[in-house]
């Protein structure tokens, strides 16, 4: 059995049945599968009968089998030895690092922890013998159930037919470009190790660093890329657990528990249809409800890939969820209400003037109570009319109109504390020249502890020393909201600070709330009428006397929404 004759439905070694066909690249073809025996999807790589290294992919295969790192693609079965040969592994759900770029770079220290994570894995396969020699973008993935996957180790190689006299330092250097993509969104490889832009290159060819892209990159992890790729005069990192080691001592910030950093909320479950009142008069049928799809069950994995995948698309994993009814309201008989005859009730003896009399007198019995309890309520309305009535503190009340619970408003939200998700360094640079940003961590301002402060580096003048227009933090609130008021303990005296605030973290995007001079002490500005937005934004203008900004505390208030 040959590739080109293989379609959807066919089964390999009696178990793996091919579903849908993924990609196709260099002589080899991806499949998303189902293993019928363990009931569960995998990634199949057949191969076309004239691929020169099917023999060596397979070898690659089953070495790659024996790594136990969770965090690479794990290889279930390799095979070569019937028709058709193939290489069966984990089915992998999730988004790439290529795929969280499309819409922004990373905030440095989720960049760094995503990073660290694949440097770890690429160290522990270079342990086993193993390298990748082509990582890319489209290598890393996020999963639907928050892990890294790193993909294509040891098969990927043979797939692209690379070799490399100096397998450590290749992988440095594919570990240090993927880092520089998330950090600026710009890939500074070749143009068919991803469909990013290319990152901008200096008068002698090599890229630009890092902190010339992108603001709000510290000067640690800004060196650390410059190693991996030989940009500078500093000595080059060669090894990945020395690039591991070289992440774990910079500000990392933990990654989302799910995959799809802009991924919008679940919409909340629609309540159930009231039910339409029935009449008293004859019995109804509650007519049938449709079925109701659920909208709060999860979105479907936005990419799945096997190891060896080298194509530049995105393929979304179709999983299958079981469909959710909503129950058909019960039908039937509505019994009479109480009290009431259907057939009047039988009349006592006597001729027929006596039994109209009777029949009457219920009747005249029930108009007079009706009659009497009207009376009543006139006189009572007359008298306490004629008392003044009520009390003053009364009439405010009794005065209102009787459809006060239609008119009268709902309850505004409550204006509450709101939730910082992360704090991070942002600048604007002046005549492109981008300089330094903080020396410490910028989630000091957010920690809760005022023995910490945020500050920048020491600068010449009170513009940035010509160097920057404005340095400070942007928060990420964890959900868009409503700002009314943001509280910032600055404590230093002088210099100008802004607050901005707006659905993105371009500082060009926001909406400015105000400017104040620090005084040593808390600062609020308010927003009036409240800002939407999820990013709100804390910088210097102007520098202090001191010529160094400091920040210690904010916190954000508002409403939800």
């Amino acid at each position: 059995m040959s590739t080109s004759v293989i379609e959807p439905g066919t089964r390999l070694a009696g178990r793996y049945r091919l579903e849908e066909r993924i990609s196709d690249s260099g002589g080899s073809s991806l499949w998303k599968a189902i293993d019928e025996i363990l009931a569960r999807a995998v990634a199949v790589r057949t191969f076309d009968p004239e691929f020169p290294r099917v023999g060596e992919a397979v070898t690659s295969a089953r070495a790659a089998s024996r790594l136990t790192d969770p965090r690479v693609t794990q290889v279930f079965d390799a095979d070569d030895s019937g028709e058709s040969a193939y290489v069966v592994s984990e089915w992998v759900a999730g988004e790439t690092l290529e795929q969280m770029l499309a819409k922004a770079p990373l905030e440095p220290g989720r960049a760094a922890t995503l990073l660290y994570e694949a440097a770890e894995a690429i160290s522990a396969a270079h342990a086993a013998g193993l390298a990748h020699l082509c990582l890319s973008p489209r290598d890393l993935v996020w999963t639907t159930g928050g892990t890294v996957k790193l993909l294509g180790v040891a098969t990927d190689a043979v797939l692209g037919d690379r070799y490399s006299d100096d397998p450590a330092a290749e992988d440095v250097r594919g570990l240090g470009r993927m880092l520089y993509a998330a950090l600026t969104a710009h890939w500074p490889g070749d143009e068919e190790g991803s469909g990013l832009p290319a990152a901008p290159t200096g008068d002698d060819g090599a890229p630009q660093a890092p902190r010339q892209v992108q603001a709000g990159i510290s000067h640690a992890i800004d060196a650390i890329v410059c190693r991996c790729l030989g940009i500078g005069a500093a000595e080059p990192l060669t090894e990945p657990a020395e690039l591991a080691k070289a992440l774990r001592g910079v500000p990392r910030t933990p990654l989302p528990l799910f995959a799809g950093l802009g991924t919008a909320a679940p919409s909340p479950r629609p309540a159930a249809p009231k039910r339409p009142a029935t009449p008293s008069t004859a019995a109804t049928t509650q007519p049938h409800q449709p079925p109701v799809q659920d909208p709060t069950r999860p979105a479907q994995p936005q990419d799945a890939r096997g190891p060896g995948r080298r194509g530049r698309g995105a393929h979304a994993q179709h999983g299958q969820h079981a469909q959710q009814h909503a129950q058909p309201a019960p039908s039937g008989q509505v019994p009479p209400p109480r009290g009431r005859y259907d057939t009047p009730p039988p009349a006592p003896p006597g001729n027929a003037t006596t039994v109209a009399a009777h029949a009457r007198k219920p009747a005249n019995r029930a108009l007079l109570g009706i009659a009497a309890a009207a009376l009543t309520v006139i006189v009572g309305l007359g008298a306490w009319a004629l008392s003044g009535g009520g009390s003053d503190g009364d009439k405010g009340a009794a005065g209102k109109k009787t459809d006060q619970g239609h008119q009268s408003q709902p309850p505004k939200p409550a204006t509450v504390k709101l939730k910082i998700q992360d704090a991070s360094a942002t600048q604007k640079p002046a005549d492109q020249h981008p300089d330094g940003t903080s020396r410490k961590n910028p989630s000091a301002v957010i920690d809760g502890d005022p023995g910490t402060v945020w500050e920048t580096q020491t600068y010449t003048s009170e513009q940035f020393g010509n160097y920057l227009k404005a340095l400070g933090v942007t928060l990420t609130l964890s959900a868009p909201a409503k700002v009314s008021t943001i509280k910032v303990d600055c404590p230093v005296s002088g210099g100008t600070l802004q607050v901005r605030i707006g659905n993105s973290r371009a500082p060009g995007a926001m909406k400015a709330i105000g400017e104040q001079s620090c005084s040593g002490g808390e600062l609020t500005f308010a927003a009036n009428p409240a800002a939407q937005g999820q990013y709100v934004l804390v910088w210097f203008t102007r520098l202090p006397a001191g010529l160094k900004g400091k920040l210690n505390e904010i916190s954000v208030n508002g409403t939800a929404g």
